[in-house]
């Protein structure tokens, strides 16, 4: 029997792309929603049309630059908290550190697997950001919530195999045979939902109850959403149900997609010395100015450096006012979009035509059949036909980013290449990491903020270089993540060798104090 195959489009036309991702002609799959509502609840990522609409209309005030502005003090504790965790481990004697490949010849008292750290200290601070709850992921992997998630999406990053085609495509499937890894899902969202309805039920009383400090409300993102859900017309607000759904959306988008972010940054850093030390310099410089008088050496601890960059005529929270220098930093903010244009916490998304519809083209082309289009005609899609939107591709084309479009270098992002800053180019922030159109990432500043943070922290006081003997992979599950080659069965792993900034190494490797 001959295969039967659906056949797809994929376009790097970013008139077609533009068109694609702002008509209401193009729609997730409802696999894809089905996927991503068992996990995540019927949250934004998985609504469509009207739906989508209206929570993208309530959920929109809580990203705002003012509220994102009031969440950076947890950023900037957390990345305080995850650097002195990093300090005591590379004090600690060899045989209490972490390993990674046995045999290899990896000094372990150098290094760290900091694809596990990071997203242990991004999950406390969506805890906190999010929720005002508290995982305490960064003191022991213990809390329930916690684990669950993290139980849920080891399955997740296992892949596709026949038996999840079958599930997305059957999911009836499931009730008559669940099979080991749904059993494990279906109890760890139980264990999710169920603390997630007593998170919303304290999170109103306690916005209900006059001796509660009105201020405390605005610094989560859970409070802000209840603020703004109250304030819009009652036919249109969301129920708690759906308020539920987004605090599953929020913990997905607003940790282990940004843990992943800062990994691929720190990797990035750790191949290239010399973008690591102007990065340093850049942040030393701004830590040397007439903020305080203090003086900030390298070997000053890294609380006490930032804390040096907040202007001794600021007001409000110092760790706010240090936010709108790390900010302005303009070659932090570089690096950040060099790693996000690298690598993508998603690398592509994909559609479907809900009605026969015509895309327009930017340039001629040749279709299968062997008919020409010239610029300005259209491509006629069939009703039901599938569109891949490769964001990664698009990120890496060299007809958009030029002959080094495939290196790091962040430098490109001073003198930008024509076709990517002008109005024809859809993405947003210069590449196509949030995707753009009414689908488009809303909480792209909050993972910038939470990148440049704790990039910002991590680099004044460590220096990355790569882990001798050990290759690492991208391998594209639900997102991109890190793996150590030749070795799946270890799962996410980003193994790094770190050093103090106030110590070098010798021609043997040993740390020298």
């Amino acid at each position: 029997m001959p295969y039967q195959y659906d056949y797809r489009l994929l376009s790097f036309d970013l008139r077609a792309i533009s068109h694609i991702l702002t008509s209401p002609v193009y729609e997730k799959p409802w696999q894809t929603r089905n996927l991503l509502g068992r996990l995540i609840g019927r949250g934004i990522f998985s609504m469509e049309g009207k739906e989508h609409k209206r929570q993208r209309k309530i959920i929109s005030p809580a990203f705002s630059g003012q509220c994102l502005k009031r969440m950076t003090p947890v950023m900037f504790r957390k990345a305080e908290e995850l650097s002195e965790q990093w300090v005591d481990i590379l004090s600690q004697r060899p045989q209490k550190y972490e390993s990674f490949v046995p045999g290899t010849e990896l000094k372990a008292n150098s290094t760290i697997n900091v694809a596990r750290w990071v997203s242990r200290a991004s999950f406390d601070v969506i805890g906190e950001a999010g929720f005002d709850y508290h995982f305490h992921a960064l003191e022991e992997e213990s809390e329930p919530v916690y684990m669950a998630y993290r139980r849920m999406f080891a399955i997740a990053d296992k892949g596709i195999n026949l038996r999840e085609l079958m599930d997305l495509n059957f999911p009836w499937i499931r009730k008559i045979w669940s099979g080991k890894d749904n059993i494990v899902i279906d109890k760890s969202l139980k264990v999710i939902n169920e603390a997630g309805k007593l998170l919303i039920a304290n999170k109103k009383l306690s916005m209900n109850d006059e001796h509660c400090p009105s201020e405390k409300h605005d610094r989560d993102l859970l409070s802000l959403l209840i603020k703004s859900n109250m304030a819009s017309d009652p036919a249109k607000r969301l129920t708690d149900q759906e308020l539920l759904d987004q605090c599953s959306t929020f913990l997905l988008a607003g940790s282990d997609s940004v843990s992943t972010a800062i990994s691929w940054a720190l990797y990035f850093l750790s191949l290239d010395n010399s973008v690591q030390d102007r990065l340093r310099d850049e942040l030393v410089d701004v830590s040397t100015c007439s903020f305080k008088g203090v003086d900030c050496s390298l070997s000053t601890p890294t609380m006490t450096l930032l804390n040096s960059m907040v202007p001794a005529s600021s007001h409000g929270d110092p760790l706010e006012e240090r936010w709108d220098i790390v900010e302005s930093l303009p070659f932090l903010d570089a690096v950040v979009r060099e790693s996000l244009r690298l690598c993508p916490p998603v690398h592509e998304t994909i559609r479907v035509a809900m009605e026969e519809d015509k895309i327009p083209i930017s340039h001629p082309i040749q279709l299968r059949d062997g008919t020409h289009l010239n610029t300005g005609d259209h491509i006629t899609i069939r009703k039901g036909s599938y569109i891949h939107i490769p964001i990664e591709g698009l990120n890496y084309s060299e007809e958009l980013w030029g002959p080094d479009a495939q290196r790091f270098n962040p430098s490109r992002w001073f003198d930008l290449p024509p076709q990517t800053h002008s109005s024809a180019f859809p993405g947003l922030g210069n590449s196509m990491t949030f995707s753009f159109g009414p689908h488009s990432c809303l909480g792209y500043k909050f993972t910038t903020a939470e990148m440049k943070i704790f990039i910002s922290t991590l680099i004044t006081k460590f220096i990355f270089a790569p882990a001798p003997g050990i290759e690492i992979q991208k391998h594209n599950c639900i997102l991109t993540r890190p793996f150590i080659e030749g070795k799946w069965e270890l799962r996410p792993q980003l193994p790094l060798v770190v050093h103090q900034v106030h110590e070098t190494s010798d021609s043997e490797g040993d740390v020298l104090t």
